[in-house]
């Protein structure tokens, strides 16, 4: 299949060069070229992304690409921080201001003053730092810990997170205010698994770059092992990719790695797949499709399932045998029709309540079908959301909007 891969600009390029980023997914290209238009204009930006996903080469891009670029650029991990000290890290603070302040010191703040600064993992901020925050953000100015004086700075604020942030605002752990004052742009950088064959990019490069360091002989790849790569989830992200990858070139040096190999460094309870590549004449209906599409292949393979265990008994339970349409339809889907086949011509189903017919399953509505899903979902998972997502392939935000709007709290 031919797939039209954007067309990537002459800056994007030379950011990916400079920053040694790989792959050319569509929604990878996307996030660099909004960091190079959003960069020679003073907002803040928030950069989302899952861990591991490479969300800290979207600041160094916008630091680069802007009139900030000769000052300094500094980059601030929140969550690695005692809470006890943050704010002296952050402000400065004077000296005799608190146990141990044998002197005076600058803050990141001051010491950026003229640049950029980063804030990775910013939903790790405590409630009472974010306030200060609030108040650079919207005037510049700050106070040293021990201090009265103001201090001003002119700074350029770009934060990331892993966190939803609208729910840590909901909960209270983030303040709504500050919030809408960082996310005045939002970058999503996108998870490894929906960047198809840039996996195998990125697995290439990581061995070749650890054959070369260490001058050992390269590993390569089999057709089984690629096919792995490509539809395993990858909850680490690039992170987690790169530490498998190095793992094989270090203990099977020089040999060919094949799926069984790559197996055994894959942690089996996450051995969830999707779908690699994605055509650009396919139509994206979003997460919400998601549920429909897994109940649908969930029943069918729960119905073989059901086939097989029955033809093992040889007959001693007897079954009502049952003649599907040739095909379901599922309707309500702008421009596509969706259609599920089942692969045989008939199907011998036991009539028990926990495996519906595919005629019940038709006869109710998507929003019936969503719902009931979810509940034995959430019940199954004694209400654990996280859980229950992963279960169902979902994002948990989109679990999370699903039971509020069918009432399943």
């Amino acid at each position: 299949m031919q797939l039209n891969l954007p067309e990537i600009s002459a800056e994007v390029q030379q950011a990916k060069m400079r920053f040694g980023i790989v792959g050319n997914a569509p929604a990878l290209i996307g996030a660099v070229s909004r960091a190079i238009q959003v960069a020679p204009i003073d907002l803040s930006v928030l950069v989302t992304g899952e861990s591991g996903s490479g969300k800290e080469f979207f600041p160094q891009i916008i630091h680069a690409f802007s009139p900030r670029k000769h000052n300094r650029y500094i980059a601030v991990n929140c969550g690695a921080i005692p809470e006890g000290t943050i704010d002296s890290e952050l402000f400065g603070h004077e000296k005799g201001s608190f146990t141990g302040a044998v002197s005076a010191r600058k803050g990141y703040f001051e010491e950026a003053d003229g640049g950029t600064i980063f804030l990775d993992e910013v939903a790790e901020l405590p409630l009472t730092t974010q306030a200060r925050l609030l108040r650079v953000l919207e005037s510049g100015e700050f106070l040293k810990v021990g201090s009265s004086t103001v201090q001003r700075t002119n700074i350029r604020v770009v934060a990331a997170t892993n966190v939803n942030m609208l729910e840590a605002v909901e909960s209270g752990r983030f303040r709504e205010d500050l919030y809408y004052r960082l996310s005045t742009v939002q970058i999503s950088v996108p998870p490894l698994r929906d960047r198809g064959t840039d996996i195998m990019l990125l697995a290439r490069k990581f061995a070749a770059d650890f054959s070369e360091r260490y001058s050992m002989p390269s590993v390569n790849f089999s057709d089984s092992a690629r096919s792995m790569l490509l539809h395993y989830r990858w909850p680490g992200n690039v992170r987690q990719l790169k530490n498998v990858v190095e793992q094989l070139a270090l203990f099977h040096a020089g040999e060919e790695i094949n799926a069984d190999t790559l197996g055994a460094y894959l942690p089996q309870n996450a051995m969830v797949f999707t779908p690699a590549v994605k055509s650009t004449h396919a139509h994206d209906y979003g997460q919400e499709r998601e549920l429909l599409f897994n109940m649908i292949f969930r029943m069918q393979g729960e119905i073989d399932s059901l086939r097989s265990a029955i033809d093992r008994m040889g007959g001693s339970k007897t079954p009502a045998l049952v003649t599907p349409a040739s095909e379901v339809e599922v309707i309500d889907m702008p421009r596509t029709l969706v259609k599920y086949t089942p692969q045989a011509d008939t199907m011998l189903i036991d009539h028990t309540p926990s495996i519906p017919s595919v005629k019940e399953a038709t006869a109710k509505t998507l929003e019936e079908t969503e719902r009931e899903t979810i509940r034995r979902s959430l019940e199954n998972n004694d209400g654990r959301r996280k859980a229950t997502a992963k279960e169902l392939n979902i994002s948990e935000r989109t679990l999370y909007r699903k039971i509020k709007e069918y009432g399943l709290e």
